[in-house]
């Protein structure tokens, strides 16, 4: 499968800057891939679709404040710092990333916050614009973290192209986030809102929830043409027994099992055994599906509108069919959906 397969033209209104005002009252397409039939409906109308015992897999992921400016020593220029993760809490290292990297080189020093308190010293290069950082702090650990993340605000995707607001804190959140660790929400369970998810369970449908932690890497363009030697980045994952126990019950009884969202379908791809069953998994996964790919664990799954050329955009092809999902992207731009995390949703049958 060619790159270019996935290129289509975005208008830069259909990019969503806000959420809608009610987490379960964003759009959603429904598409049928037996019959090719496709629906508009509201998001909250998925209940419709669902019944007793079948199961929504979740990310419970949690996005950290991520995104720090600070100013770079003697010439005090500002350079945007982005924490992909800690890399040792006791000598306070961090994985991140700098723009502009041609101005910080091994030695430097940023200052950040009003009053310069929080400083870090460049102490190695990991990529063109990776470093890793020690941040120089005297309190524990915990007090560090809770410093770090005051001068950080929500890492909102750069095609959001605005600043970001105190609202953002909350809604570039899914309800369910209790595992800290990513950098990106996982924007398909951001449509799930309470009292959504209690009329689910009131219908007896059953939740699961997986941890893996979305990364910068759903948003780096790819490179080649050839797909086969795209090489996605590795992003840390965990599935436990009582998400094995209940997809796999689900599964040997022909319920439905949805899987809510790409990271969601790469981890249960990843944590899959031979004979179509889920397993324990504890690791890294970097798992690129895009079509033609044979899924085992999912016979649903939800989806926001993804933009053009991108690795979410080609694992929805491959699960929905390239032709059918391509269709209706077609349909989404004339029907004016809004597209990105906080954009609008699909529902893949």
């Amino acid at each position: 499968m060619k790159l270019s397969k996935f290129k289509f033209n975005l208008p830069q209104e259909l990019i969503a800057l806000h959420p809608a005002k009610n987490r379960d009252e964003s759009r959603l397409m429904v598409i049928n891939r037996n019959t090719g039939e496709i629906e508009h409906k509201v998001f909250k109308d998925l209940l419709s679709y669902f019944g007793e015992k079948d199961v929504f897999i979740f990310n419970n992921t949690k996005v950290f404040p991520a995104r720090l400016y600070g100013n770079k020593e003697k010439t005090g220029a500002r350079i945007e710092v982005f924490l992909l993760r800690e890399l040792n809490e006791e000598n306070r290292l961090w994985d991140v990333l700098v723009d502009p990297a041609r101005k910080i080189r091994i030695g430097n020093k940023l200052y950040f916050g009003e009053d310069d308190s929080m400083v870090a010293e460049v102490i190695d290069n990991t990529t063109s614009r990776g470093r890793t950082l020690r941040f120089l702090y005297d309190g524990n650990h915990d007090e560090f973290k809770k410093a770090l993340y005051a001068l950080g605000e929500t890492p909102l995707p750069k095609y959001i192209d605005r600043p970001v607001e105190a609202d953002d804190e909350d809604r570039y959140q899914n309800i369910f986030a209790t595992e800290e660790g990513a950098v990106v929400a996982p924007a398909a369970g951001l449509h799930f809102s309470r009292e959504l998810m209690k009329r689910l369970e009131i219908k007896d449908c059953q939740f699961a929830y997986l941890t893996l932690h979305s990364g910068l890497g759903n948003f780096r363009e790819i490179d080649v043409e050839d797909l086969t030697k795209h090489k996605m980045d590795s992003e840390q994952m965990v599935v436990n027994g009582d998400v094995v126990n209940i997809v796999n019950t689900a599964k040997d009884s022909g319920r439905q099992i949805c899987a809510v969202g790409t990271s969601v379908m790469r981890a249960i791809e990843t944590a899959v055994s031979t004979d179509g069953h889920l397993k324990e998994f504890e690791g890294w996964t970097n798992k690129f599906i895009f079509p033609p790919y044979d899924f085992s664990v999912a016979s649903s799954m939800i989806t926001n509108f993804h933009m053009p050329l991108s690795t979410l955009l080609m694992m929805t092809a491959s699960f929905g069919g390239y032709d059918l999902i391509m269709d209706a992207y077609e349909v989404a731009l004339k029907e004016k959906y809004s597209f990105g995390a906080y954009g609008d949703a699909m529902l893949i049958l």
